[in-house]
């Protein structure tokens, strides 16, 4: 519902949020609702207090800073605790309203986008909706009432810059204000160290990184070519191409993620891994870091680990109800095995952090030992692989037997020494988690067999084995619909007897930036043992005879979980065929 902003108003809420704010045990009436609705825990408020007092910046910019409050979520709360509807990106106007009557520049001390004229007023959006001063401002330059809105930074910045902007903080104009220093040679550290310092270069790679936030990317690509730097942003698990600093400036740009992971910017030679913790659009995001040496330079991948978009329950990772069953039968044996295989970047340390939680409660003791620690699991006692000092899978593993462990996470089972460590935890009584490189769950199998764990120790403690992918989910704005045809029926083995079966397909629109799909979801089989196939193991059958024998005692294949979804609309066929074999 929209508000009328008149100048009686503006002073009354002003007052209330004064007359509160002087009334609270803490020091802001705003923070007391942030408090209240979830958004900040006390010991964050009084942090974010006290520096605010300190510095004199606002308490609202201060928590975004550090972190405490994304941006976005900022925007919800202080239209809910002023009342006032948001601006989405679809309200900005496609030109400058009023243009005559506010000027750019004002508009931009503001920080107020004109939305659109009304017969009673004018509609704005704005990023603080508690500046009185530019509200009384636009109300005396238009003669008219207002209508408040509270902006999203990321929508309220890309609207002005499309309306107003001189491409000042786009990335080109940020390229074009970086020093020119072609002349600079790959030995020249210290030179480089200050350019990587200066503030063009800070800022082009801060755009870097919050564009690709904003997009939801999971990884960062800077790879240096022959003739260009190419930067790609992995999103729904496809590389897309994004716009490019010039060639002159990848060193500087390289140089400067390497002092943000804390690298050697003076090892160009080696591959390198290093992490970055920063607070980008008020969310607090971790990078993991590697750089590899190429024949045009260094090649730096940055992995982003937003942990506020970590959701672990198995609904919303995409299992149903039956084969959330079938898993969660597997992780209810009290000891034994169970692996979750697929590809890199497939979701395996999801599943298993998913898993970990619902085991975790306050009778079991849960050890971890990963490369690298993701994301921090609470009440849970997560190691990192550090092979430099020796602490490896198979070390750490030692170390956590004498720590009286009920159930331990290994992040992956690479070598024999790992997995027979493992098998003999699973035998002395405790419950392993782990993951493995295989195809499917069935290969999971001969893979241990592969490494040389004996085939009677892995019938006596592997439970299961589950394998994933992860496929992109339609975005539900622009689907659109289509009748199979027959043949597709035909290949895919849909029931012949239901000539009206309705897929959709990927068409694209602004909020999926036109490709189509929106997110990923995972497909999945699950694996469990029985006594057949302890059977086939011990007489050594393959991992397509131990696969068929799983089907046949109701195992689903992971490609008829992809056709499910596509039957539901959740994604397309093109999405099933391009993670699965053929089916």
């Amino acid at each position: 519902m929209l508000v009328s902003w008149g100048y009686g108003m503006s002073v009354q809420i002003v007052k209330q949020f004064d007359n509160v704010r002087k009334s609270s045990q803490h020091s802001s009436a705003f923070g007391e609702y942030l408090l209240t609705t979830g958004k900040l825990q006390d010991s964050a408020l009084e942090r974010a207090e006290r520096l605010s007092d300190e510095s004199g910046d606002r308490f609202e910019a201060v928590i975004t800073r550090l972190g405490l409050v994304s941006e976005h979520d900022l925007a919800e709360s202080l239209a809910g605790f002023l009342k006032l509807p948001t601006a989405t990106a679809q309200d900005y106007p496609d030109a400058p309203v009023l243009e005559e009557r506010l000027s750019r520049k004002y508009l931009k001390t503001a920080q107020i986008i004109p939305l659109g004229e009304r017969a009673d007023g004018l509609a704005i959006a704005m990023l603080n909706p508690l500046d009185t001063a530019a509200l009384d401002g636009v109300r005396f330059a238009i003669g008219k009432p207002i209508f408040p809105h509270v902006a999203y930074p990321a929508d309220f910045e890309a609207a002005f810059e499309r309306l107003y902007g001189e491409g000042k903080n786009s990335l080109h104009q940020l390229s074009a204000q970086a020093p020119d220093r072609e002349d600079i040679v790959s030995d020249d550290i210290d030179r480089l160290k200050d350019i990587a310092s200066e503030a063009p270069v800070i800022r082009l790679v801060n755009l870097l990184i919050s564009r690709a936030v904003e997009s939801r990317a999971s990884d960062i690509h800077i790879e240096p070519m022959e003739s260009e730097l190419r930067v790609r942003y992995r999103i729904d698990g496809v590389l897309q191409l994004a716009e490019s600093p010039p060639q002159r400036l990848g060193s500087a740009v390289i140089s400067r993620i390497k002092i943000m992971a804390k690298l050697n910017i003076a090892e160009r030679r080696l591959a390198q891994d290093g992490r970055i913790r920063l607070a980008v659009r008020g969310k607090d995001i971790d990078f993991r870091v590697s750089t590899t040496p190429t024949i045009h330079g260094e090649s730096v991948v940055l992995r982003i680990l937003d942990r506020s978009q970590l959701q672990l329950d198995f609904s919303v990772l995409g299992l149903d109800e039956d084969l959330t069953a079938r898993f969660r039968q597997t992780l209810a044996q009290p000891h034994g095995i169970v692996l979750v295989t697929g590809p890199t970047g497939s979701g395996k340390t999801t599943t298993l952090y998913t898993a970990l939680l619902e085991l975790n409660t306050i009778e079991k003791k849960i050890l971890t030992i990963e490369d690298p620690v993701e994301y921090q699991l609470p009440g849970i006692n997560q190691v990192q692989v550090k092979p430099q000092i020796g602490l490896s899978f198979a070390n750490a593993l030692r170390s956590f037997l004498r720590q009286d462990p009920d159930i331990m996470m290994i992040g992956e089972i690479r070598d024999l020494e790992t997995a027979q460590i493992a098998v003999q935890a699973a035998l002395t009584g405790h419950l392993i988690l782990s993951t493995l490189h295989t195809n499917d769950a069935a290969s999971a199998i001969t893979r241990l067999l592969d490494m040389g764990v004996e085939d009677y120790l892995l019938t006596s403690t592997l439970n299961g084995a589950a394998a994933q992918r992860l496929v992109r989910t339609l975005c539900m704005h622009c689907r659109e619909p289509y009748a199979a045809l027959p043949e597709l029926l035909s290949r895919f083995q849909f029931d012949a007897t239901n000539k009206s079966i309705t897929l959709y397909r990927a068409k694209g629109c602004e909020r999926c930036s036109h490709t189509g799909y929106f997110g990923r979801s995972s497909i999945i089989e699950v694996l469990q043992m029985s006594d057949a196939i302890r059977q086939a193991i011990l007489n050594h059958k393959d991992a397509d005879q131990i696969r068929k024998l799983a089907i046949d005692e109701g195992m689903q294949p992971m490609h008829i979980h992809g056709l499910k979804k596509a039957l539901n609309g959740t994604t397309t066929l093109e999405e099933i065929l391009r993670v699965t074999r053929a089916v």
